[in-house]
């Protein structure tokens, strides 16, 4: 069985310690993915960070994020502290 995945497409803005982050869209393949970035960079407000940042080099930059995701899989597995 073929194990089906998905590409979700975030920009985060990152300014004086806060973050602005913007899901994009969630798409079929990564190729879809980055044509969701050319069409959104030249707009304001992604414009000023226009690029796909690579999360590992870049911690906390601000750009257009592509990750991956398997479908039907928990992403999260334990609890967290409040």
């Amino acid at each position: 069985m073929e194990r089906k995945t998905v590409f979700v497409v975030q920009h985060l803005r990152s300014k004086g310690g806060s973050e602005n982050v913007k899901t994009i869209g969630v798409y079929s393949s990564r190729s879809e993915a980055e044509a969701a970035v050319e069409r959104k960079r030249k707009f304001p407000g992604f414009a000023q960070f226009p690029c796909i940042v690579d999360p590992s080099h870049d911690e906390n930059e601000s750009g257009f994020y592509i990750d991956e995701y398997p479908l039907d899989q928990d992403q999260w597995s334990e609890g967290f502290g409040l």
